[in-house]
C-alpha cells in the first residue's frame, strides 16, 4: 500500500508537469519567477553562446537542474524535434491537474468550458486567455484529439496559461457523465439550436461544451448534453470562431 501511494503521488506529479520547448519560450518562462520549474533540458550539440548562454545563466540563478542530452533524446523529451531548437523546460503547473481532482471534490457552483476536439493551438491559447479573464472556473481539456499545451498556446494565451485550472482527461464523455450525476448542467454550443444564450437561465453548476473548429461537437459528447444553445446571429452570418464564442461565454454575467 505504501509503495502504491508513493507511485500514485509520483504519477500525479509528473502528469501535472508541462514540458515547453523552443529557446524564446523557455527564456520567457525562466524570466517569470511565479512559475515553478522542475528541470531544464539542453541538447549537447547546442553552441554555448547567445541565447543558450542566457538560458543557462538564468536557470543557474534560479537553481534549476540542468540536464544535457543527445539531440535524439532531447527530441523525445520535447516531442517536437522540428521546433524544440535543442531546448526544453519542465514546468510544474499546479493549475494543470487531472479531472479526477474536480470529480473528487464536487463544487457547489461554478462554470466550466469543455473543449471537444480543439486542434488549433492559437484558438486554445485565446480560449484560455478569455476564460482566465472572465467568469470561468476551469477548462476540461481531453488529451486525445486536442491541441497540446505548447509554446504556441502559451504565446496565444498572453501569459495566462498558468492562471486558470485546466483539467486534463483522456476523453470527455465519461467526465461529463459523472459531472451530470453530481448536478452539473451540460450545454453544447450549436448554431442549429433553438435556445439562445439570451434566453438561457445559467444554472449554478454549468459546463459549456465547445466543439471542433470545423465539425462542431462529436456525437459521443453531444449525447451527454442536457441541451444545446446557440449564439443569435445577424445578417446571415452562420458561425463565429471558437475562441470568440469562448469569450462570449466567459463574459456572461456571473449572476445569470
Amino acid at each position: 500500500m505504501k509503495d502504491s501511494a508513493s507511485y500514485q503521488k509520483k504519477k500525479r506529479f509528473f502528469e501535472g508537469m508541462i514540458t515547453l520547448y523552443g529557446r524564446n519560450a523557455v527564456e520567457e518562462v525562466l524570466d517569470d519567477n511565479a512559475v515553478e520549474i522542475h528541470a531544464l533540458h539542453l541538447a549537447e550539440s547546442n553552441k554555448q553562446e547567445g541565447v543558450i548562454d542566457r538560458i543557462t545563466a538564468k536557470a543557474r540563478a534560479r537553481d534549476v537542474e540542468i540536464k544535457y542530452h543527445s539531440k535524439a533524446a532531447l527530441s523525445r523529451i520535447s516531442r517536437n524535434a522540428k521546433q524544440d531548437q535543442g531546448v526544453a523546460l519542465d514546468v510544474i503547473a499546479p493549475s494543470y491537474q487531472s479531472a479526477e481532482a474536480l470529480l473528487e471534490s464536487p463544487a457547489s457552483s461554478g462554470r466550466l468550458l469543455a473543449l471537444d476536439g480543439i486542434h488549433n493551438p492559437q484558438n486554445l491559447g485565446m480560449i484560455i486567455r478569455s476564460a482566465a479573464a472572465g467568469n470561468i472556473d476551469g477548462i476540461l481539456l481531453p488529451k486525445q484529439g486536442s491541441a497540446k499545451l505548447s509554446p504556441l498556446v502559451m504565446k496565444a494565451s498572453a501569459g495566462t496559461l498558468f492562471k486558470l485550472p485546466i483539467y486534463y482527461c483522456d476523453t470527455l464523455p465519461e467526465i461529463l457523465e459523472t459531472l451530470q450525476a453530481q448536478g452539473w448542467s451540460i450545454f453544447g454550443l450549436s448554431s442549429h439550436a433553438d435556445a439562445t444564450l439570451h434566453t438561457l437561465a445559467v444554472p449554478a453548476k454549468t459546463v459549456f461544451v465547445l466543439g471542433n473548429e470545423s465539425e462542431g461537437m462529436s456525437d459521443a459528447v453531444a449525447a451527454h448534453c442536457n441541451a444545446r444553445v446557440a449564439i443569435p446571429m445577424q445578417r446571415g452570418v452562420e458561425s463565429l470562431n471558437v475562441a470568440v464564442t469562448a469569450a462570449l461565454l466567459a463574459f456572461l454575467p456571473a449572476g445569470e
